[in-house]
């Protein structure tokens, strides 16, 4: 019966993400000025945004939003993206959603290790280019079914 609900969820999870003219992009961080450039940027580049700099509210959010990858940074209180990542890991809704950490302050063997435990795949450290952003979220949402590994850029 488990599988059964499971494979509910995630069938209806596709059809909403297919309904969607745009991929949908949640943008989770703290700072917000960069949470803004963000915005603008995925905006034009063709993306639907949602920005978030609460961290506190960002699970209840991204499950009520289903966006079809998160835009995560690693450095925010009261809770740390490391915690949103693993609730998103643990949640039947955001299992499968491809998560991207973004981060400055850890070095890439640290985060790379911290990564792994929550279950993100894939990072990019600040400070980025608008270009290489861009192509790790099109190659995320591309193979989101597929592992995907950090090459820290």
């Amino acid at each position: 019966m488990t599988s059964t609900i499971l494979e509910q969820v995630q069938e209806q999870n596709e059809m909403q993400t297919r309904a969607r003219s745009k991929p949908l992009i949640m943008i989770i961080d703290d700072n917000v000025e960069l949470l803004d450039e963000l915005e603008n940027l995925l905006k034009m580049g063709g993306y639907e945004v949602i920005a978030l700099s609460d961290s506190n509210r960002a699970i209840e959010s991204a499950i009520k939003n289903k966006p079809d990858l998160i835009l995560l940074d690693l450095k925010m209180s009261p809770k740390s993206g490391f915690q949103i990542a693993d609730e998103a890991r643990n949640s039947l809704v955001l299992k499968r959603t491809p998560v991207i950490a973004m981060t400055g302050f850890f070095t890439e063997k640290q985060h790379f290790l911290m990564m792994k435990l929550c279950g993100i795949r894939t990072s990019i450290l600040k400070p980025f280019r608008p270009l290489n952003l861009i192509t790790k979220i099109e190659f995320a949402l591309g193979n989101s079914a597929e592992e995907y590994e950090s090459d820290g850029t």
